[in-house]
């Protein structure tokens, strides 16, 4: 068949059939590496290589079979039209020199090169590749079909079907994964926020509460007078109302509507009790994801936290599981919180009661947010003992020192970035 071609056509045909190998496996593995997301975000704007790379990658096993059903026809044309090339000129010995050039001109020409530069600029020959795959699909279609039937059938004992193609849904590691790696393409700030949005299906509200120790009300047994005046100097816009004691919750006054009171009228108790709201109740386990999707559903803005027993255990308000997404709402040049005081020599002076996730945002710290969910309580469970004043420990690498304790729990802890952590290696250590 090919002894009447002269060998300057045969050249030129192998190394068309060379280009045409380096063409299918570039195209192969520019489709397959397109990143998917990025993929839809162009097909929603009209993209017209992104919608045909969209289509072709609706089926994978006919993108492939076709791929190498081209693939292998060229490869092994060449490799006879090689054989013919060495066989006249260099006889019947010339088959196995064909044989390892073809096969390191194949290598590197068709395979390695056009493979590499396809994975690093997959959609710079992906979009023009689908221009030729597109109608190759159709014409070869019903040979490519039976390829994959047969396919298909070898693979379905092992639990393997074409519908498997279809691409599965990101778990919160692998979200976590792809916004980490987003790199300068999303700026820091807007990178928090996104790992703080699928932080809060890790958290609870009991992790951002306001402590019950902490909560600051209106108790309607008070004199009217000291209650007017809590109510006029109240940094809150809400306040709970109760009698006696906490547990003894009547509702929540909203100052908004106290203050319009007041403009029209000298304001009585009983009058008060008008524009008192009902409690907001939830368990002290709710997801702060769902917390945040029931603050919307409820049209409310702050609850009361109780435990499994109905004891109130805190107060949550949306502004607390705002924060854990786009961090605190009041800034300071010095970075300090009421909670966490930076002194003039650098330590921290900080609040025993502080939350563990409040302590890791401001300070860089990685402690464990799986146990107790305070500063004093991590200490306690630790030592087993309320620490007496003075006392020094080695807490996950960080050097604390007790400033101030009670009969009952941790009061103010000092904490000094620069002294040397020598016991860094071991979880907490007493000094």
């Amino acid at each position: 068949m090919f002894s009447e071609i002269s060998l300057e056509i045969l050249f030129a045909v192998l190394v068309m059939l060379i280009g045409t190998s380096a063409f299918f496996s570039s195209s192969e593995t520019s489709l397959l590496s397109l990143n998917r997301y990025r993929l839809r975000h162009m097909i929603k704007h009209h993209h017209q290589g992104a919608i045909r790379a969209g289509k072709l990658l609706e089926r994978p096993d006919r993108l492939i079979g076709l791929i190498l059903l081209g693939n292998n026809f060229v490869n092994i044309l060449a490799s006879a039209i090689a054989t013919v090339i060495a066989i006249r000129l260099l006889g019947d010995s010339g088959v196995m020199v064909a044989t390892v050039l073809l096969t390191i001109v194949i290598l590197l020409f068709a395979e390695v090169a056009p493979k590499t530069f396809a994975a690093l600029k997959p959609e710079t020959l992906a979009f023009p590749a689908t221009l030729l795959l597109g109608p190759l699909l159709k014409i070869f279609y019903p040979l490519v079909w039976v390829i994959n039937a047969i396919s298909n059938f070898l693979l379905r004992p092992f639990g393997i079907s074409d519908v498997d193609s279809v691409g599965h849904s990101l778990s919160h590691d692998e979200l976590r994964s792809i916004v980490n790696d987003a790199g300068s393409r999303i700026t820091r700030r807007y990178q928090s926020m996104l790992l703080g949005i699928l932080d809060l299906e890790k958290a609870t509200v009991e992790e951002v509460m306001v402590p019950r120790n902490e909560i600051i009300g209106i108790d309607l047994d008070s004199d009217w007078n000291e209650i007017q005046r809590q109510l006029i100097e109240s940094q809150h816009t809400r306040l709970p109302v109760y009698r006696g004691e906490i547990d003894n919750m009547v509702g929540f006054v909203h100052l908004r509507n106290y203050l319009a009171l007041s403009r029209k009228q000298e304001v009585t108790r009983e009058m008060l009790m008008g524009i008192i709201h009902d409690t907001y109740y939830i368990p002290e386990a709710t997801p702060l994801s769902t917390q945040l999707h029931n603050f919307q559903k409820q049209k409310h803005r702050i609850a009361l936290v109780v435990d499994e027993y109905g004891d109130i255990q805190g107060l949550v308000a949306l502004d607390d599981i705002l924060e854990e997404i786009v961090g605190e709402f009041t800034t300071d040049p010095s970075n300090s919180t009421p909670d966490l005081l930076i002194q003039d020599d650098g330590t921290y002076m900080i609040d025993g009661g502080i939350s563990v996730r409040e302590l890791n945002r401001h300070l860089k710290w990685h402690l464990p947010t799986s146990g107790p969910k305070t500063l004093n309580g991590l200490i306690v469970e630790y030592l087993e003992s309320i620490p007496d004043e003075g006392t020094s420990l080695l807490l996950h690498g960080h050097p604390l020192e007790i400033v101030r304790s009670s009969s009952s729990s941790v009061k103010l802890v000092k904490v000094d970035p620069a002294a040397k952590r020598t016991m860094a290696d071991k979880p907490a250590t007493v000094v």
